[in-house]
């Protein structure tokens, strides 16, 4: 468990970090929100497994940086609170700047 109250925040910060990451690639697996990112036809098969993979590996570290932060019933707590706020912000640019979430699929090439 992390001793300095800054080192907690840190580990924190990281974990929303992960999990809006987490949940802007779950989104962006869907062909609505692919389009509404990339101006693009929807991503091939591949792409959408990667994003689906690569969403659920950062939701998962979030979930183990929680478990670092904090013993583990307040982590879980914790991060489900995460979870809450990541799908917020994911909302909310998908709904106003969706363009700002295409630097986590620069990767991805637009068909």
């Amino acid at each position: 468990m992390p001793d300095a109250p800054f080192t907690k925040a840190a580990l924190l910060a990281a974990a929303l970090l992960c999990s809006t990451c987490g949940l802007a690639w779950l989104a962006l697996a869907l062909d609505a929100h692919w389009e509404q990112v990339k101006g693009a036809a929807a991503a091939g098969v591949g792409t959408r497994r990667a994003l689906r993979l690569g969403g659920a590996l950062a939701l998962l570290a979030a979930l183990l940086i929680c478990l670092r932060a904090d013993h583990a019933t307040m982590a879980v707590l914790v991060w489900v609170m995460l979870l809450a706020a990541g799908a917020l912000m994911v909302a909310f640019t998908l709904s106003w700047r969706p363009r700002w979430l295409a630097p986590l699929v620069a990767w991805a090439p637009a068909r």
